[in-house]
């Protein structure tokens, strides 16, 4: 396999630890493939980060995503965390906005073993699960589903927070356009 791309915008670079504590507690991913006419597919998922893998579910039906994988087992997983949008100069085009993203790349697997569905589900219900009264490590549907792994090459983490109003416009003008009239 290739080396994933690298990060250009190192200026926004999260440190490692934070941005695996924003992948372990992201909401939702989003999984992109590229099958065999070239053509790529990105489709969002819930997911688990546990044991340095990402985990994700879909029908164990052989679809677009399982006819991808089978093609190639190169994946981009990527979750983020939009914050406010806000002014930095004087154009309206001087805007941007606050955030927080993760990118995985690596190889994705399909994981056969009950038990590990299992641990997935156990797993996917501690993270989304709505804390109900209804019964719990039941999963009578495991026969219905893949199970993926994909195990990281690379993970990178960017980031822009929210500046202090202080630092916004038009209390402080960071105008990208230079020798710029309105």
């Amino acid at each position: 396999m290739s080396p994933p791309p690298q990060l250009r915008r190192t200026d926004k670079m999260m440190a490692d630890a934070r941005a695996l504590e924003t992948l372990a507690r992201g909401y939702c991913g989003r999984i992109a493939t590229v099958g065999p006419d070239g053509w790529p597919y990105c489709v969002p998922l819930l997911y688990v980060w546990e044991d340095g893998e990402v985990l994700v579910h879909n029908a164990a039906a052989r679809g677009h995503f399982r006819a991808n994988v089978d093609h190639d087992r190169r994946v981009c997983f990527e979750i983020d965390e939009p914050g406010e949008v806000f002014d930095y100069g004087r154009f309206e085009c001087d805007t941007s906005v606050a955030f927080r993203s993760v990118i995985v790349f690596g190889a994705i697997r399909v994981v056969e073993d009950d038990d590990a569905k299992r641990r997935f589900f156990d797993a996917l219900m501690a993270k989304y699960g709505t804390r109900s009264d209804r019964p719990k490590h039941f999963y009578p549907r495991l026969d219905q589903i893949t199970l993926y792994a994909i195990k990281p090459e690379r993970i990178t983490g960017k980031e822009t927070p929210l500046p202090d109003i202080a630092e916004q416009w038009p209390a402080k003008d960071r105008t990208k356009s230079p020798n710029v009239k309105p």
